[in-house]
């Protein structure tokens, strides 16, 4: 279902105390210093960039606010659909059936470099059903929403009058008005022994030891705000944004007249993956890591981090917030 942001203005405003910023921060925009040159390569070149002012969600999407969207326009999410064979030559054709793919821990330590010792694609995970049959988000309603694909995302952002937020929007917001440390927080990743996100505690992906309270997702708003206000930056789920992927950013302006405003990321076409070249499905950036990533593996919890997800994916670890941006 498509909608016109005039249509969708005039439709919430009619909603008795509603506006199209509820549950939104303002963050103020501003200059700032993107990526990294201190972690991973795909991070680097750290350059200069300025970003607009511009509202964003407070917490990620939760299962209530999509399960009204889903009420309000019978969406049917990606992971509700089995595969066209078409866009996956070569595919066990027992596999193109409807699912996603949900984080099983093995039962002692596997090698890291093999990520399908602890992921499995479960046939009829969905939004509803995070685990497959049997399983449902009774309970799990101010959890992010998860196993929702990019389109998912998008088609939500439309519902709502808003969009999704650029990789430098989104890493600005993480931030918090701050820069220059390890995390959005500071440099120690739990200060005090404060966890400040929902982060793997222990050897991943075997032990678990949820020294945070949480073994998966966790209620968004349930670790402390950043400097705006924002909850669930870092940790918890992944989380979408509106740019193309691209192995590693531009390099920095030669002048400060030159510095990029409002930068999107690459064009689709750098976006595929080389290792799978028969599969042409573009991949999005995902910003600020999930309950899965770990000191002994993917350190991803941090503003500059960031990940490449093919657009027709979806996971237990991955949601969405968004964004409107000033006229």
């Amino acid at each position: 279902m498509r909608f016109g942001m005039e249509t969708l203005m005039t439709h919430v405003s009619k909603l008795p105390g509603r506006s199209l910023t509820d549950g939104m921060v303002h963050v103020p925009g501003g200059a700032f210093r993107m990526g990294s040159d201190n972690h991973y390569p795909e991070e680097a070149p750290s350059h200069r960039v300025v970003v607009d002012p511009f509202w964003i969600d407070a917490t990620p999407v939760t299962n209530r606010q999509f399960r009204a969207f889903v009420a309000a326009t019978g969406h049917v999410t990606v992971a509700e659909v089995a595969p066209d064979p078409r866009d996956y030559p070569g595919a066990l054709p027992h596999m193109l059936r409807a699912g996603s793919l949900i984080f099983n821990p093995p039962g002692g330590p596997v090698d890291l470099r093999d990520w399908s010792q602890w992921w499995k694609f479960q046939f009829g995970a969905t939004w509803r059903k995070p685990y497959g049959a049997g399983s449902s988000i009774k309970g799990l309603d101010d959890h992010p929403v998860v196993h929702v694909a990019y389109a998912d995302a998008l088609a939500y952002a439309a519902w709502a009058g808003k969009d999704l937020p650029t990789e430098a929007e989104w890493e600005f917001a993480a931030w918090g008005g701050r820069e220059g440390s390890e995390f959005a927080w500071g440099d120690e990743l739990t200060p005090d022994g404060r966890h400040m996100a929902n982060t793997w505690q222990g050897a991943f992906p075997h032990e678990n030891t949820k020294e945070d309270g949480f073994a998966r997702t966790s209620p968004v708003g349930a670790f402390p705000a950043n400097g705006y206000g924002l909850y669930d930056m870092i940790g918890n789920v992944w989380e979408w944004t509106a740019d193309f992927w691209s192995a590693r950013h531009a390099g920095d302006a030669p002048k400060a007249c030159c510095v990029p405003q409002n930068p999107r990321g690459g064009p689709e076409s750098d976006s595929y993956d080389p290792g799978q070249p028969a599969i042409r499905i573009p991949r999005r950036v995902l910003k600020g890591g999930s309950h899965l990533c770990a000191p002994n593996y993917c350190r991803r919890y941090r503003p500059a981090a960031r990940h490449a997800e093919p657009v027709d994916t979806s996971t237990s670890h991955v949601g969405f917030r968004c964004v409107i941006r000033a006229p």
